[in-house]
C-alpha cells in the first residue's frame, strides 16, 4: 500500500489530467456565456421584427 501511494504522488499523469479537464470545463463556461448572449440579442431582435410585422406604425424598441 505504501508503495502504491509513493508512486501516485510521484505520477504526473494525475496532474496532467486534471489540467486538462480545467482547461475543458473554461471552454465550456466560455462557451456557454457566449452562446447565451448571443441568444438572448437574437431574441430581442426576433420579437422586433415580429411586433414589426404585427403593427407596421408602432414603436418597436423594447
Amino acid at each position: 500500500m505504501k508503495q502504491f501511494l509513493t508512486r501516485l504522488l510521484r505520477d504526473e499523469l494525475g496532474a496532467a489530467m486534471v489540467e486538462y479537464a480545467l482547461l475543458v470545463a473554461l471552454i465550456a463556461l466560455v462557451a456557454i456565456v457566449g452562446v447565451s448572449s448571443v441568444g438572448t440579442n437574437i431574441n430581442a431582435q426576433f420579437n422586433r421584427i415580429s411586433c414589426k410585422i404585427a403593427t407596421p406604425s408602432a414603436a418597436c424598441d423594447q
